[in-house]
């Protein structure tokens, strides 16, 4: 595939993503760089940068798109039990640089989080846009963790990991709930899986997802400071 001029210049510009080329998974086009303009730039439209070390970067806009509506988060019966237990306690942006590091290692199937990806989004953390979710357990150690993207009233979830069991669907309780309770439209899962299908994500055609953006994305949330405040109701 061919490098597109506009992602090798310095102008921040990406065509619309219902113009992406006739990829069955949604590549969009080919080089460019992860500054944190273009970054903001691409999520803003539906855009995501995945590739691997020996890759140049890889621009994608998946069609459909997988997406979680925090009203349609997914308790099953036995994740009802785990949250009663009250095992586990969920926080936010404690130690973004080891959440993005351990989403990196913690993959059996390898990853497409390099070292460049992690300095890139570490720098947006900086500047308040990437953000981390951790779940700790009773003894205060680390079980499992997110990092992902608030943008107006959008939240783009990029990676996550579990090291005990049902410790990552505590995440998305919870990320769920305030989510909602701070008024996003959506949380942007990319592709499916079967654990996040379960959470109760679906896929929605990528004409309507980037219509969701364009509605959201330059919308303050009803909350801007970026804390978890939700607890399960057996908590309070």
């Amino acid at each position: 595939m061919t490098s597109l001029p506009w992602l090798n210049t310095d102008q921040l510009w990406f065509p619309p993503a219902d113009e992406a080329l006739e990829d069955p998974e949604g590549l969009l086009a080919v080089g460019g760089d992860l500054s944190p303009e273009r970054l903001v730039l691409a999520y803003r439209n539906g855009i995501f940068p995945w590739f691997s070390d020996d890759q140049p970067i890889l621009w994608w806009s998946p069609n459909p798109r997988c997406v979680l509506f925090p009203a349609d988060i997914h308790v099953s019966r036995s994740l009802r039990r785990t949250l009663n237990q009250s095992r586990f306690h969920v926080t936010t942006d404690q130690c973004f640089g080891r959440i993005i590091r351990l989403c990196a290692t913690t993959r059996a199937e390898g990853t497409w989080i390099t070292d460049e990806m992690i300095a890139a989004y570490t720098e947006l953390h900086k500047r308040g846009i990437a953000h981390s979710i951790e779940v700790w357990n009773r003894n205060n150690e680390l079980a499992g963790g997110m990092y992902g993207l608030a943008i107006g009233r959008c939240f783009f979830g990029e990676s996550m990991f579990s090291l005990e069991t049902n410790a990552s669907k505590v995440l998305m309780v919870h990320l769920a709930h305030q989510l909602g309770e701070s008024g996003y439209q959506l949380m942007d899962c990319q592709v499916e899986s079967d654990h996040l299908l379960t959470m109760g994500a679906r896929s929605i055609p990528r004409a309507e997802f980037l219509s969701i953006l364009r509605a959201c994305v330059d919308r303050k949330p009803e909350q801007t400071d970026w804390h978890i405040r939700w607890m399960w109701p057996g908590r309070r």
